[in-house]
């Protein structure tokens, strides 16, 4: 039953391969996940990791990216995801759901969560989507220390601690930069470069911050869709499609439902759909079977 129920491979070499992904000179593709059997697509077709989008969970809850999601909801949705399959999952976790002490408690709950990393925010509380005008980030000093307060709380030391700061957009790049370059300072793995607006700032922000990189290429956004190897040749080191298998889900159900709608039937829908036996492959559903066979047998 190795790896049928939960992932084989176990948290902490989960996060080993994270890290050595990170310096393996080879950008790390993280599509979104917003369920287990999104993530088993995401392992099964070869991508490099599960991203864990706070958009993408909220919208799947009916609610807005406003910071309304609990710590308690990200780490169970977190956890499910993670389990499901033996890639490295990093989780978006806005801006610590508090104080640096509610940052530090985030940290120990992801990690117990079986999560390989999560990222934290320098947006002030309650967040905004970082691809929307309007934010407001807190001051440097209060971001080093959310951070201090997460990387001090860090029981694996392989568990990748990212800050991400959406300065650019508020502050301008070079404060931007200047911030990244602090949080390096206190502590953070990688920084999250979110919301640049032109090639350059990806490459102005490589030259200027010797951690790893994490680009965001979220559709509809401020940032250019720049492909895995823009990415590469720039020298980042991780890439997020957070919203993406959200989006496309979302678009085909309510055109399936329109036409259920408007004709009766959703005949005309099968070629469309995902068959039976594709989901049950997915799922592993004759090795169940075997198992169910063997022990009834035994």
């Amino acid at each position: 039953m190795t790896g049928l129920l939960a992932a084989a491979t176990p948290v902490a070499d989960k996060r080993i391969a994270f890290r050595a992904g990170l310096r393996s000179g080879r950008l790390q593709r993280l599509p979104g996940a917003f369920s287990p059997l999104v993530a088993k697509a995401i392992a099964e077709i070869g991508f490099d990791g599960v991203y864990v989008s706070g958009a993408a969970l909220s919208a799947d809850l009916g609610l807005p990216d406003i910071g309304l999601t609990t710590l308690t909801e990200v780490a169970a949705r977190g956890a499910q995801i993670a389990a499901a399959t033996d890639l490295p999952t990093l989780i978006d976790a806005d801006t610590g759901f508090g104080s640096p002490l509610n940052a530090a408690r985030t940290v120990s709950l992801l990690e117990q969560a079986g999560l390989a990393g999560c990222h934290l925010e320098d947006q002030v509380n309650p967040k905004r989507c970082g691809h929307l005008d309007g934010k407001a980030v807190i001051p440097t000093a209060e971001m080093v220390r959310r951070l201090g307060a997460a990387v001090s709380a860090r029981r694996d030391a392989n568990f990748v601690i990212c800050a991400r700061t959406d300065a650019a957009g508020v502050e301008g790049l070079p404060a931007a930069i200047d911030r990244a370059r602090a949080y390096a300072d206190a502590g953070a793995d990688m920084i999250f470069t979110e919301a640049l607006v032109e090639v350059a700032d990806f490459e102005k922000f490589r030259a200027a911050v010797d951690v790893p990189l994490l680009a965001n290429m979220t559709e509809f956004g401020k940032s250019p869709l720049l492909t895995a190897r823009q990415l590469g040749d720039i020298g980042y080191n991780a890439v997020i499609y957070p919203v993406t298998t959200l989006r496309l889900a979302m678009f085909a159900v309510e055109a399936g439902l329109r036409e259920i709608d408007s004709t009766g039937t959703q005949s005309g829908l099968l070629e469309r759909m995902q068959q039976r036996s594709r989901l049950y492959q997915l799922l592993r559903y004759s090795d169940y079977e075997e198992v169910i066979h063997d022990r009834a047998h035994g």
